[in-house]
């Protein structure tokens, strides 16, 4: 399945998402930011992720956490 730069196949680690046509799990980037990387760091670590791909799986994550509808459905 593939949702945008969001890529999810049982056969490509193990289905953890990742960034469409890479293995580079899309959690790799929360947990750079998490552990106060900056996203160039990020990019500089992993060069098959564009700067583009991972700017939208923030935007993503954005929509998701700031829409009501998408928190009562996923998380309510």
């Amino acid at each position: 399945m593939q949702f945008g730069q969001v890529s999810i196949d049982p056969e490509i680690m193990s289905g953890a998402p990742v960034f469409a046509g890479t293995r580079v799990p899309i959690k790799n980037l929360f947990d750079y930011i998490e552990g106060g990387e900056t996203l160039a760091e990020f990019l500089d670590d992993f060069p098959s992720v564009t700067k583009d791909a991972a700017l939208t799986v923030l935007e993503m994550a954005k929509k998701t956490l700031t829409t009501e509808k998408v928190l009562h459905e996923n998380f309510a």
